[in-house]
């Protein structure tokens, strides 16, 4: 009889990891470590579309449609064996790669014109226990929502990612990833225990290796290296297994975080109507400065987080939605003095949700808050949204990390862009993201990623149908980012207010000098000190410089 919660596949998966670790041990093999989850896999084998197959246009492109590649042909990958095979035949044609999971990348780093190869992890979506290594496992295809819904399902655990259903977890994962347990909870991959990778070495190998965060693990840099390192850097990416610091004991619902079983939930508009520049600079002040004061590692106010939509003029009025653990004492007290702190001395009253709003679908029925599980709160803000999944969307995402409140002249550069008289599109916005609290309790080295004392996070961004408009959007949002932090030369520099930008809100303005005039390099505002030791896990690991892409990690020179 089989335990709960332990499925056949999981049971194979053990017997043969402890076939696996005998035979290792025994020949004394201690480098390259075969998966054994995998092991016990047949070598499934994905399709090869060329441009005369119905399915190439859907997969030439990602979610943003300003990105379309012309590669000679699309590889789907089903297993790691499967991997293997298709990057050693792309290695041995001289094939420039690209790899994805969900299709998400905020920049041409997977679809593009120099691309030859796509290699789509997007059928690899399985989400299971891995009783050998008591951790669970999440293949690289699966999208963010059904990994939370069989984490739960299956043994009432989960991870602190993203709110975007669709987005897929190899990509979120090896960025950091972040979402509205991130304040109780950390980073993504403050959960990650290790990581199975297909790299290629200098002489063409081909070889598959598990790295873990185990401190005598011989391959644990390349571990470290997708704990905010960025996709498409180091190889590719078949498997993860999470295991929480912390864990304890063999049951699986011991090995995992666990959200809270009710969360209180609270979504308003704050109509532009009842807003004027005295207003609106006091708002956003408010919302700056209460993050300023509650992001410390034992805030009573870890258990809270907020999306903030700070919307376009056209759109008719900013967006907010915030979320509690309805488990938590007081949580309905947590929420009122965190609104009326946010709308202090504005006069601003909170309206019903009248559409959606950027990631924020049309929530009409949430302007008194309500207890609800957890996971209908999930699927209910991630799935729900008809700009995030427009399929004809064209868009131009940017990031910053803030470890301090706003400046004024920042507030009247926002401002001033979103009340501009010409611009018409309502699918735009500033968005706020609660950020800190146990994000900020890991040191900045002891992963990748390295922004671990910030208050909130921002992400500029503007959706628009017609290739005709590119254009006028990218003129307009470059404009207002590059005002926004005209105090730091056109980007969120290091240190003071802001702390660089986020690898996973990808954007080769970074790298351009003619809108990054800061003369601090991509990189550092990405990665901070972090670059020097990425550069020599990718010598390590991917000595040619094989997986590249406009903002790739470059291997170290000695």
């Amino acid at each position: 009889m089989t335990r709960p919660g332990l499925n056949r596949r999981s049971l194979l998966t053990r017997g043969a990891a402890l076939a696996g670790t005998a035979t290792a041990a025994a020949a004394g093999l201690t480098t390259v470590t075969a998966s054994p989850a995998q092991a016990a896999e047949p070598a499934e084998v994905g399709a090869l579309i060329r441009p005369d197959d119905p399915r190439y246009p859907l997969l030439a492109t990602g979610n943003n449609q300003r990105y379309v590649a012309a590669p000679e042909y699309v590889k789907m990958i089903r297993s790691t064996a499967d991997a293997e095979r298709a990057l050693r035949a792309a290695h041995q044609a001289g094939k420039r790669v690209s790899v994805r999971s969900g299709g998400h990348c905020f920049a041409a780093l997977v679809c593009n014109p120099d691309v030859e190869v796509i290699l789509d992890f997007s059928e690899m979506t399985d989400v299971g226990y891995d009783p050998a290594r008591r951790a669970f496992y999440v293949e690289p295809g699966a999208r963010l929502l059904n990994v939370y819904e069989a984490l739960y399902k299956g043994w009432g655990v989960t991870i602190p990612g993203g709110i975007c259903y669709s987005v897929g977890a190899g990509g979120h994962i090896s960025g950091g990833g972040y979402g509205l347990l991130s304040r109780a909870h950390g980073l993504v991959v403050d959960h990650l225990y290790a990581v199975e990778v297909v790299t290629i070495d200098a002489q063409g190998k081909v070889r598959t290796t598990v790295a873990t965060r185990e401190e005598n693990d011989p391959n644990r840099d390349l571990w470290w290296a997708h704990t905010g390192g960025g996709g498409g850097n180091f190889g590719l990416i078949t498997r993860y297994w999470f295991r929480s610091p912390d864990a304890h004991g063999t049951e699986p619902g011991d090995q995992l975080v666990s959200p809270p079983s009710k969360v209180l939930v609270h979504a308003v508009d704050l109509p532009w109507a009842d807003l004027d520049e005295a207003k609106f600079t006091r708002l956003l002040k408010n919302w700056g400065a209460w993050h300023e004061a509650n992001s410390a590692p034992d805030s009573p106010y870890r258990h809270l987080s907020s999306l903030f939509n700070v919307s376009a003029k056209a759109h008719g009025s900013l967006g907010m939605f915030t979320q509690v653990d309805a488990t938590v004492p007081g949580a309905r007290k947590l929420l009122d003095d965190f609104f009326a702190a946010i709308t202090a001395g504005t006069g601003l009253t909170a309206k019903p949700m009248a559409k959606a709003n950027g990631e924020i679908p049309h929530l009409a029925d949430l302007a008194e808050p309500r207890e609800m599980p957890w996971l209908n709160a999930t699927r209910m803000v991630g799935t729900n949204n008809p700009t995030i999944t427009n399929p004809v969307s064209r868009a131009v995402h940017k990031s910053a990390y803030m470890r301090k409140n706003f400046s004024d002249q920042q507030i009247a550069a926002l401002y001033k862009y979103m009340t501009r008289p010409d611009f018409e599109n309502p699918d735009t916005m500033l968005v706020l993201f609660s950020f800190g609290c146990q994000v900020n309790a890991v040191g900045p080295n002891d992963t990748a990623n390295a922004q671990r004392d910030c208050a909130f996070k921002m992400c500029f961004q503007t959706f628009w149908p017609d290739a005709a408009d590119d254009d006028f959007y990218l003129e307009w949002i470059r404009g207002l980012y590059g005002e926004f932090f005209a105090e730091t030369k056109g980007v969120p520099l290091i240190g003071g207010r802001t702390d660089g930008c986020y690898i996973n809100y990808c954007d080769t303005d970074m790298a351009d000098p003619r809108y990054n005039t800061s003369g601090v390099p991509w990189h550092t505002l990405y990665y901070k000190d972090n670059y020097p030791r990425l550069q020599q896990v990718k010598k390590r690991w991917d000595p040619t410089n094989f997986f590249h892409h406009a903002l790739s990690v470059e291997p170290a020179k000695s």
